[in-house]
This record gives C-alpha cells, structure tokens and sequence, in this order.
C-alpha cells in the first residue's frame, strides 16, 4: 500500500492513477539506465554493511544473503515504479486529453490532498516498528493491526462528518462526495498495513510489484470507465478505493497470518513511543509537499489548481522513478547500518550519488524543455501548467536529498530532529507560498517552494546529518560531479533548442546531445558509484 501512505507520495498516488509525463525517447532510454542505478543503491548500503562488519566483529564480511535480498529487492522495486510510472503516464494522457479538464482536476487535488495528510497520521506510525525493531514482529503485530484500524476508522468518521466544511475552506465545495469516497481508502490502508510492512521487512519487492499492478489494473479501469462516462473528479476516488480494496487482499495473501487483532496494553504503548514522533514528522512532511495545493486552490481557485496539480505530477514522475525504487528498500537498509555511523555515511553518501546522478539529467530535461513537452503529451489547454514546471522540477530535486536523508535519520533515531526540520520547514512555507501566490500565480507558489527548500531547509537537514556522523564531504563527494555535469547539460541544452528548434524531431536530438553531455562530465563518479573507489569515504 505504499502507493497511498508513504511521507513522499505524489497528489496522483492514492488513485493509482496520475497526470504523468515523459519527453522524448532519448528521455526516455536515460530511464532504462535507471535498472543499474537502483542496484547500486542497494549496493551502497550493502558494501557500507559489510565493511561495518569486518571493521567490528573480526573481519568477517555481512553474510551473502542479506545484500541479495536487497539488491534483488532493488531491481524489483525498481521495475515496479518504471512500468507503473509508465502506465500512470499513458493513463494521463487519455484523462488529461480526452475526459478531464482543469476544473476537474482541481477538484481531484483537494481530494488527494486531505487524503495524503490524513493517510501521514491514520495508523499512528506504529506499523514502521514491523520494519524497524528486531525480534520477532509477530509478537506485537496483532496490537499494531488493531492500533491502526481503529485510528483509521476515527480519522474516516472524522472526515466524513467534516467534509463539507474542509471542501468550502478550500473552495471547492464540490469535492465533498469526492472526499467521503477516496478517504474510504484510510480505513483500507489502515487495515493493510501490518501485511505491506511484512513484506517490506522482508525485502519481498516481487511480491509488492505483483500486488502493485493488480492495484493498478483496477483502479485505472475503474478510473477510465466512469471518467469517460461523465462522472468527472468522482472517477478517481471510486478507482482509488477499488485498487486499494484489492492491494489489501493482496497483500494478506502475500503475507499470510499477519491479519490478526490482538491487544496488549505494554506493546501498545511502547508502539507508540516509537510511533508517534514519526507519524508527526510524516504528517509535517505531507503537510510540506501538500500545503500549496490548500495555497493554490483557496487563492487562485479549482482552474489554477488544476494546472498546478498536472504541473506538480509531471515533475513528479521522472525524478521519482529512481527515488521509489530506492525509498522502497532504503529505510530497512539504512537500518540494518544505524549501530555504525561510520557504514550510516559511506551507505549514505553513495546512495545519494546513485540518486543524484539518476535524477539531475531528468531534471534538467524536463525543465529545459517545459513547453515543447507539455503541448506535445496533453496539448494547448494545458500550456500554463509549463510556467511552473521549470522550478518544480528543482524543487522534485531538492525534495529527493531531503526524502532519503529523512529515511537515514529516522533509521538513526534521530526522530526529534525531523520534527523540528519538518516543523520548521511548514512554518516557513506557508507565508512564502501565499506571497507567491498572489504575485506570481502558480508560478509564484513553485518559485516559493524553491527558495524556502533551498535557502532554509537543506542547511537544516545537512545540520542534522552531520550530527548523525553524515558531514559535508560525504555529501560533496556525491554531488560534486552531477551537480558540473547539470550545469554542462543545461547549457548544451540552451544552445541546441536555440538552434534547433521545438519540433519532436528537434526534441528528440536536443535531448540526446544534452544527455551525452552530462554523461561525460559524472564518467569521473563511475568507481564512486559502483563501490570501487579507494577514497577514505569508501574504504
């Protein structure tokens, strides 16, 4: 159920369906690149382990099985995200071009919006103690199951009573039977999440990418049936709430005896000792990627948050092709290293060059080429969507550091610090955005959020990294080279639209040249990447 719960998921998750984007096929061969990527990641927090083992316990390196389990767990979650990215992509065209327009798709953000914090605190975070305690977590499951299920079921009565006050605050006051269908996916994603947090532990990546795409089918045939029938916005909630229905009967076969209720007043409160922090910082982080969506529509009204909300999910979708993948299994990896800080930051710093280097040419693509790609995939209607999307797609690079430093703090039990960073981080970007908003428009909001994470949040994060043994010169040495080979590529590619135009043949060869330029210049980072590297941090 990760497609609808997680701190990070995009405003097109819960649905299973997305205003995605691609831009051309050199683009597109760079994503095929992403394969070995996700591994290296995996192999980054791998190697790190094993050297934590030798340097501690004798030299004996980490047992074989273990980095097989996440490399492999790696490449599946990585295949997953691509062919599910790649129908939420296709799926978005048709919807976009053919059944739905902005207005719609306004009404569809606020849903998605409420839903995403609600699903940030609806379990307590009590169900990452599965993933994170050792033992066995059988023990406890039963008292997490029944901890979430009933904090689930309370937000959805919540909800249900409140709708229609929390659809006229945000002036949208038909997204109110939007909101009482697609929050029904609270309680099912309550229910679910003792399963999926089994099959996370276990690094059970084949399994998830099965279940994924049972939840995908559905709830993308049940999306495109009733969009094109006229049901408008409601489409998406009914297909979000049938995906998630049977995600979670996927997952309790996948994951068989984890249904179980039980209670036990000691595990219950030290489950949410350790739950409770993070489900406030998740609900910060959501409240971060979500609050300009509350922004846009209560200031610009449902026309300009629909452009906003297909701006957001185009940035969205290439740079969290890699980011998926790697979230998937980053969180148990990074916990596997949390009693080493010395293994936490080699893992670390390579698992972030693997994302860096994935991530910055995507970036600079879709930026560079916001208008040309937005005609070309949804058509003229959607035009202004381009405006905002050169600086979301900085603000999607700016977000993938922060996520996977959230995943490494909370495996450092650095759980504070997070609330503080993502406390801080909401309360700066509220006014920010409302400013922008009303000088800027859409544009001004995406410009906000860049300034906010650039100038405020990022030195914050790298406060807390350093304080968890992550200093600077780990996070150089994995940004150093894609950060030149970004520059390069953007002016090679500056020049080449200039002088070639905005065709799709021109498109086409804009984005070869630019791609092999940035090739050139991260060559240097190939043996950092790959582990082989004899610096002092790799050693």
């Amino acid at each position: 159920m990760d497609s609808v719960r997680t701190p990070d998921s995009e405003r097109s998750e819960a649905s299973g369906t997305s205003a995605a984007s691609g831009i051309s096929a050199a683009h597109e061969t760079a994503m095929a690149g992403g394969f070995s990527e996700a591994s290296a990641t995996a192999e980054a927090i791998t190697t790190a382990e094993a050297g934590a083992t030798a340097d501690a316990g004798g030299g004996a390196p980490a047992p074989d099985s273990f980095g097989t389990k996440v490399r492999s767990a790696a490449r599946w979650s990585l295949i997953n995200t691509v062919v599910m990215r790649l129908g939420n992509f296709a799926t978005g065209i048709l919807l976009a071009r053919f059944a739905l327009g902005p207005a719609e798709w306004g009404v569809y953000g606020i849903a998605q919006t409420v839903l995403l914090v609600l699903l940030s605190a609806n379990e307590l975070g009590v169900s990452l103690a599965i993933v994170r305690w050792d033992g066995d977590p059988r023990r406890f499951a039963p008292t997490v199951l029944t901890l979430a299920t009933a904090t689930s079921g309370l937000l959805y009565v919540g909800l249900f009573l409140s709708a229609p006050t929390v659809a006229g605050l945000l002036d949208s006051p038909h997204a109110t039977g939007v909101l009482r269908v697609m929050c029904l996916c609270l309680v099912i994603d309550g229910i679910a999440q003792v399963p999926a947090s089994f099959l996370t532990r276990e690094f059970a990546q084949g399994k998830r990418m099965v279940i994924d795409a049972l939840n995908f089918v559905l709830s993308t045939a049940v999306t495109l049936v009733l969009a094109f029938a006229g049901w408008g916005a409601m489409s998406f909630a009914w297909g979000a709430v049938v995906g998630n229905v049977a995600a979670l009967i996927g997952c309790a076969i996948a994951a068989p005896g984890t249904l179980r209720f039980g209670w036990d007043r000691e595990q219950a409160r030290a489950l949410l000792r350790f739950g409770l922090p993070l489900a406030g910082a998740s609900l910060l982080a959501l409240a971060v990627v979500n609050v300009d969506t509350m922004v846009v529509g209560s200031t610009l009204g449902g026309v300009a948050l629909g452009f906003y909300v297909l701006a957001f999910n185009m940035s969205g979708w290439p740079v969290r092709v890699i980011s998926e993948a790697a979230r998937r299994v980053s969180f148990a990896g990074f916990s596997r290293l949390a009693d080493s800080p010395q293994a936490l930051a080699q893992g670390f710093s390579r698992a972030l060059g693997v994302l860096v280097t994935g991530t910055v040419p995507l970036c600079v693509l879709l930026g560079g080429l916001a208008g040309p790609v937005v005609q070309l995939i949804y058509g003229d209607k959607w035009l202004p969507a381009a405006h905002a999307l050169p600086w979301l797609m900085a603000l999607g690079l700016i977000r993938i550091g922060c996520e996977l430093a959230y995943d490494c703090l909370v495996a450092a039990g650095q759980r504070r610090s997070l609330i503080l960073v993502q406390g801080l981080w909401v309360v700066a970007l509220i006014p920010v955005l409302i400013a922008g908003a009303r000088v800027g428009g859409i544009v001004g909001v995406s410009q906000g959020h860049v300034l906010v994470g650039a100038v405020l949040v990022v030195p914050v994060f790298l406060h807390a990294l350093g304080r968890a043994g992550i200093g600077l010169a780990h996070i150089a040495r994995a940004c150093a080279w894609p950060f030149l080979g970004g520059i390069v590529m953007t002016l090679v590619l500056l020049a080449a639209k200039r002088l070639l135009g905005d065709g799709v043949l021109a498109l086409l060869a804009i984005g070869t040249v630019a791609l092999a330029s940035y090739a050139v210049c991260v060559l240097p980072s190939r043996r950092f990447l790959r582990g082989t590297s004899r610096t002092p941090e790799a050693v």
